[in-house]
């Protein structure tokens, strides 16, 4: 049986893509600058890469699950254009308000941050998660890294600079590193696992 492997775990909305609210249309999904590129580095690395995202518009009805699909698939496409791919892809449909009844969950553990995605891909894909990383945009990510016991990095992307400047002053946890964007924060996990 193969040993478990470090991984980067990455917020998809603000950190692989433009952060834009809900996105409920298919052209409402663009690529941030370099992340395509950054993926595609950590592949090279023979690093797996996770895509791990809250989804509670699902739950609020603001759009199907054919478009979160759909989108998904899309993010897929870009990537492999620019020659990277992802290892894993999960998703957390719930929220404790939901519209859609099959969505409504009061205390889900698959919500960032709770670690259940996180616990999950490591299971499915054989991953050590106290030597992973987890990249995002919010304080959720950061901690859901953290409780998991992989080393979190916030990206100034997406909602990262006002969590940062707004958020970040009170909370007890802090991140290991601040990057500018993903092809930064790859630029240091990079040197932490002595690839760079």
């Amino acid at each position: 049986m193969s040993e478990n492997k470090p991984a980067v775990f990455l917020d998809r909305d603000g950190t692989i893509n433009e952060q834009m609210g809900y996105i409920n249309h298919i052209s409402r999904f663009h690529m941030l600058p370099g992340a395509a590129e950054a993926i595609a580095r950590l592949n090279r690395l023979l690093i797996p890469v996770v895509v791990v995202s809250n989804q509670s518009g699902l739950a609020r009805g603001y759009f199907p699950e054919e478009l979160l699909v759909a989108v998904n698939e899309k993010m897929i496409r870009l990537l492999a254009e620019k020659g990277a791919h992802i290892d894993g892809l999960y998703w957390c449909p719930h929220h404790p308000d939901a519209k859609v009844e099959r969505f409504k969950k009061k205390n889900c553990g698959c919500r960032k941050p709770g670690t259940g995605l996180l616990e999950q891909a490591a299971g499915e894909l054989h991953l050590d998660l106290e030597n992973s990383f987890m990249v995002g945009d919010r304080w959720s990510d950061l901690r859901c890294g953290n409780r998991a016991g992989a080393t979190s990095i916030l990206v100034l992307t997406g909602y990262g600079r006002g969590d940062l400047q707004y958020i970040g002053p009170d909370q007890e946890m802090q991140p290991a590193y601040v990057a500018d964007d993903l092809p930064a924060a790859v630029d240091w996990i990079s040197k932490q696992l002595n690839k760079g």
